[in-house]
């Protein structure tokens, strides 16, 4: 299996550059694997696909100002984790102007490159902290082609995000009122979703591509939830990896640590039974992970009718449940 396995086409105008005025407003593709079966509903029809002793897992990850540009705004920086205040790991935009050694002002504070990893990403340490509600900015995918608005301070975060540190949203929650989280048999989890997420996939190989790692967090009360349910309905590939990662033998153990799972065809899942997802970028490791839990062949005739019936695509957009 090649990455190219994995492309669609998508005409520019499918991209949900801007939320719905109502979040529960969005349609809802239901893809049945069994029957092998696509049909089209709206959001709020979810509570109707629900069985008892269901379970919903949520991420309750919370998306935190990552960006920054330096005074001169040359130097844009993409904080993807810091190991406290002053030392910092960046994905830097133009990143030939940040060799180590190499300094930028953001505001009142100096930080100097100190080294670069593997994944190219640059080692800063400041004089002191940078002041992220001054100088930071929500972190918005690069296809909305545009920047932070107002309104994405309430609308690029799930009504129940509260543990601080994302840099991109749990997109499949976007989609969920306070109303209809209390009125689904839920538990929550935390993984902290990197830029990694839209880092494309640059090998033909899948095997060879390396993941970023994401911090994550499940608790016992979680773990016992998750063991007692018939059935575990995953919102989002970003909790899907954090149960598979944790699973084994239908039940998962409680713990945090760092995860860099990748899943991808084929791939015997342990833990999630059903997924809501939106729909992703092609040839991306999201999209190679929903074609992993259902078929791909299936997974992509899902996309072209999408693209028929003008579904609005990736994170503002429209989403579908695999049952």
């Amino acid at each position: 299996m090649h990455t190219e396995d994995f492309d669609y086409d998508l005409p520019p105008e499918l991209v949900a550059s801007h939320p719905l005025a109502e979040r529960s407003a969005s349609r809802m593709m239901v893809i049945n694997r069994e029957e092998g079966t696509i049909t089209h509903h709206r959001f709020c029809d979810l509570p109707a696909f629900v069985r008892e002793n269901d379970l919903f897992v949520f991420n309750d990850t919370r998306v935190v100002p990552a960006r920054f540009f330096s005074n001169d705004r040359r130097v844009e920086l993409l904080r993807v984790d810091c190991a406290d205040p002053l030392h910092w790991r960046c994905l830097v935009r133009p990143g030939k102007r940040m060799k180590v050694g190499r300094s930028v002002e953001v505001g009142p504070s100096t930080g100097t490159v100190t080294g670069i990893n593997e994944l190219g990403y640059r080692l800063i340490t400041w004089d002191h902290p940078v002041d992220e509600a001054i100088h930071g900015e929500l972190a918005l995918p690069p296809y909305m082609e545009r920047g932070e608005e107002p309104s994405d301070n309430e609308r690029y975060q799930t009504v129940y995000a509260r543990e601080e540190g994302a840099v991109a949203a749990p997109t499949a929650g976007l989609h969920f009122t306070p109303d209809l989280v209390a009125a689904l048999p839920h538990a929550f989890l935390t993984l902290h979703v990197g830029p990694g997420t839209f880092r494309p996939v640059q090998v033909n190989n899948p095997a060879e591509h390396k993941m970023h790692e994401e911090a994550y967090e499940l608790g016992s009360e979680t773990a016992d939830q998750i063991s007692h349910a018939e059935r575990v309905i995953s919102v989002g590939t970003t909790v899907t990896r954090v149960l598979e990662h944790l699973g084994h033998n239908g039940s998962v153990t409680a713990g945090r640590g760092r995860t860099d799972i990748f899943i991808y065809p084929p791939y015997s899942f342990r833990i999630v039974d059903a997924l809501l997802t939106n729909f992703h970028l092609p040839k991306s490791t999201l999209l190679m992970l929903v074609s992993a839990f259902a078929n791909r062949e299936l997974i992509l005739e899902a996309y072209e009718e999408a693209v028929r019936e003008r579904y609005r695509f990736f994170s503002y957009g429209d989403c579908m449940l695999i049952l």
